[in-house]
């Protein structure tokens, strides 16, 4: 079983760039919401290792109702993340498919357009504003020529209700399952801000989980590259993970562009720290301590 050697953060969305104070984003306070919440915590955070190279969108499934504009969070796992123009063997950049099917000739550049959306920097995620209706959406990862690699995320079929600005869905004890559903699905695709940050895509504050569990990591103003690269405005990501009880501290380093890892703890109360290290080592940002307690390990 693998262990301390790769992860990925969940949502923490507040940040803490040098010098500020802030907090990890908090568990709803109200009783259904979190309800609601936790009973999709193994869906986030499971760890499924039937596919050593995958690429995945991390927040949206197939069927989702959204308002737009929404937040389309970046997988992969298995590679690392490196911007457009550095040549790496194990590294590429995203691409965002948006109603349109994948290329048929692997040997061609993905092509600019409207539907073939490229995130050239490094980018983990993207803010989409689409009009009402259906939509389909797929990630193809590619290499530094913007070639695919022919490493894709399933297609998903997304419908667009209508603009952010509208009244947001909430759950209503007589619709349950309804509601939440709608609810957790315009929670996972809320666009987390304009502010520079990192932050755990999948998890918050103090939500309890199931040992091995896999952290999403993203970043908002900046892009990953692996350790070594000198690219303005990267940079790979480190954990460092601390028992509440006392336990010594120990670091996990993303040092090859990676934005997802998996991590295996025994039982117990846990802070864990991201930060975005440049490629000489030097911290860039980190993220407010994240309170993870582990219910359970499964052997």
């Amino acid at each position: 079983m693998p262990t301390l050697t790769g992860l990925s953060l969940s949502t923490g969305m507040a940040l803490l760039l040098l010098g500020a104070t802030a907090r990890a984003e908090p568990l709803p306070r109200d009783p259904l919401e979190r309800r609601c919440w936790l009973a999709q915590t193994q869906q986030r955070t499971g760890a499924d290792l039937r596919e050593p190279v995958r690429v995945r969108i991390s927040n949206l499934r197939n069927g989702y109702q959204l308002r737009a504009p929404f937040w389309v969070e970046f997988g992969i796992r298995g590679m690392g993340v490196i911007p457009a123009g550095t040549k790496h063997d194990k590294a590429g950049h995203h691409h965002l498919l948006i109603d349109t099917p994948l290329p048929k000739d692997p040997r061609e550049q993905i092509p600019f357009s409207a539907t073939h959306k490229h995130f050239g920097k490094g980018q983990t995620g993207t803010e989409v504003d689409l009009p009402p209706g259906e939509h389909t959406l797929r990630l193809l990862f590619a290499d530094h020529e913007h070639r695919p690699y022919f490493v894709f995320s399933p297609e998903i079929t997304v419908h667009v209700l209508g603009r952010r600005d509208a009244t947001p869905p909430s759950i209503d004890a007589k619709d349950l399952d309804t509601s939440c559903a709608l609810w957790y699905q315009d929670q996972m695709s809320s666009p987390p801000g304009k502010t520079k940050q990192v932050y755990v895509k999948n998890l918050r504050d103090d939500e309890p989980v199931t040992s091995p569990f896999v952290l999403s990591l993203g970043g908002i103003g900046f892009g990953v590259a692996p350790a070594g690269q000198s690219i303005t405005g990267t940079g790979h990501f480190e954990l460092i993970v601390s028992g509440r009880t006392g336990a010594p501290s120990q670091r996990v380093l993303l040092a090859d562009g990676r934005t997802e890892a998996m991590l295996d703890l025994p039982r117990g109360d846990y802070e864990i720290e991201l930060r975005l290290l440049d490629g000489s080592g030097a911290m860039l940002v980190k993220a407010p301590p994240l309170k993870v307690p582990v219910v359970r390990q499964e052997r």
